[in-house]
């Protein structure tokens, strides 16, 4: 009898595979491992990827990947005939590649349509109702309750379902910044009399506003940071919204940090995180990238869950509320008001207490 699957597939025979995440940047950096993972199983294998062209960095120079395709969500703005016309130059290059594996890791229903007409020998992904899509796969895999595994696992278990078992290795986040990423950050510190590995590096923000501490305990945190010796360097997406949150928060520093708000890539973000003594922020991708970067991490969850989505496979801390036992609920904010409580009510020194516990000695 054999150890696994009884329709494994054999990893030597996989000369093409797609792998498809069309989520949000830290949900893509997540999937990185199964890029990986298949590649140390099959070396002999192409590996592609398919994501949405806004998270391409999180994927694009990814040692084990061949080729990146972009889904560009700008599409449904350009007119009917504009989108067609890109979709279909998307599909003929899918199609030209001749896949022999898709591993499809959401319930976009993207995946069904492409698993059928690219003609894949095998195609994988997660199990959710439905007849044409139960159909269109050849190997469906437990799509499991809220609760209880961290996302790199589910991704992997794609892997798993068709016999290819990670090891250790394999489940670490790969990020590649790039030489001219890690050169202009290193201008960016030299500026600004910061050394590698002198500063913590703080990101407040979120895509999610419910997810996001408070400006006047963001910037207690900066003084009382810096009031004790440390650099803190603050960055926030160029996105008008979390400027605004970063400003306020600046506004009410005794001590203002170094802020590259809005200024770097998010490859720049990711070379910045590398080159931290500790990053703090909340559940969002920078905390993920940070994480890929090997940076230890303090994090502050509040209404989704650390199980799922904690900083992985480095040094942290996860700071939550204990007295809120309706978390994690994944609500935007209590009541639908865009602010969470549990998260909201994190004392600064809580917060502290976590960083002086990370800090390297």
């Amino acid at each position: 009898m054999s150890y696994g699957p009884a329709d494994a597939i054999d990893p030597a025979q996989i000369r093409r595979a797609l792998v498809v995440k069309l989520r949000h940047h830290g949900d893509v950096l997540l999937a990185s491992p199964v890029i990986a993972a298949l590649k140390r199983h099959a070396p002999q294998a192409d590996v592609d990827a398919l994501v949405y062209a806004d998270t391409e960095q999180m994927l694009s120079l990814h040692p084990g990947l061949s080729r990146l395709h972009l889904v560009d969500r700008q599409w449904k703005s350009r007119g009917v005939f504009a989108r067609a016309a890109a979709e279909w130059h998307l599909y003929c290059a899918l199609k030209q590649r001749r896949y022999d594996l898709i591993l499809h890791l959401t319930a976009h229903p993207r995946g069904a349509w492409l698993a059928r007409s690219l003609g894949c020998a095998h195609a994988v992904a997660p199990d959710h109702p439905g007849g044409f899509w139960k159909r269109s796969f050849t190997h469906l895999y437990p799509s499991p309750p809220h609760g209880g595994r961290h996302t790199v696992e589910l991704n992997l278990d794609a892997l798993r379902r068709i016999g290819i078992q990670p090891d250790e290795e394999d489940r670490r986040l790969v990020l590649a910044p790039g030489a001219e990423a890690q050169a202009r950050i290193e201008e960016l510190l030299a500026a600004h009399g910061i050394a590698e590995g002198g500063f913590i590096h703080l990101h407040p923000g979120s895509r999610w506003q419910f997810k996001c501490w408070t400006p006047e305990r963001n910037a207690a945190l900066i003084d009382r940071l810096q009031a004790g010796g440390e650099r803190v360097v603050l960055t926030a997406a160029p996105e008008e919204r979390e400027l605004a949150f970063v400003a306020a928060i600046r506004s009410r520093c005794a001590t203002p940090p170094v802020d590259f708000s809005g200024k770097l890539s998010l490859k720049m973000l990711a070379a910045l995180a590398g080159r931290a003594k500790l990053f703090v922020g909340v559940d969002s991708a920078p905390m993920h990238i940070a994480a890929a970067m090997g940076t230890p991490v303090v994090a502050l969850f509040g209404p989704s869950g650390e199980t799922e989505w904690g900083p992985w496979k480095v040094p942290h801390l996860v700071v939550a509320s204990s007295r809120h036992a309706c978390r994690p609920c994944g609500n935007d904010g209590c009541g639908g008001g865009k602010v969470s409580e549990c998260l909201a009510s994190i004392s600064v020194e809580a917060v502290f207490e976590a960083v002086d516990a990370l800090l390297p000695r």
